[in-house]
C-alpha cells in the first residue's frame, strides 16, 4: 500500500525532479544530480524542498506520504506560483546558509 516515503526529503529523489521546471531548473539539477548526498550543493538543495514540500508535518498515513516522497515533491513544484529564478535563489541562499555553517562533509 505505502511507496517509498522518507522521513525527510530523499536524495535519490533529486534526478526526478529535473522535468518538473524550466531550463535552468533542469541545469541545476543535472550538476547535483551526481553528487554524493553528503556534498553542500545536494545538502542545499534537499533542504529547500523539505521546506517547500512541507516534511517536516508529513505523517507517514497521508495521502502525500502514500503517494511517496518523488511524486509529492513533483507535485510541489509543478504547483509552485513563483519563477524558476525564485526556486534557484532559495537555493543559492540555503548553499550560502551552509557553506558559511561548514556543514558539508564533502564539497564535491
Amino acid at each position: 500500500m505505502y511507496t517509498d516515503n522518507e522521513i525527510l526529503f530523499p536524495h535519490y529523489a533529486i534526478p526526478a525532479l529535473r522535468n518538473t521546471r524550466g531550463a535552468k531548473w533542469q541545469q541545476l539539477i543535472d550538476r547535483i544530480s551526481n553528487k554524493e548526498e553528503t556534498c553542500v550543493e545536494v545538502i542545499a538543495l534537499m533542504s529547500v524542498m523539505i521546506e517547500l514540500n512541507g516534511c517536516l508535518p508529513c505523517e507517514t498515513d497521508s495521502y502525500r506520504a502514500m503517494r511517496g516522497c518523488t511524486a509529492c515533491a513533483r507535485q510541489t513544484l509543478r504547483r509552485f506560483k513563483g519563477s524558476d529564478e525564485e526556486l534557484i535563489s532559495a537555493y543559492e541562499a540555503s548553499l550560502d546558509k551552509f557553506r558559511e555553517l561548514d556543514f558539508a562533509i564533502d564539497d564535491r
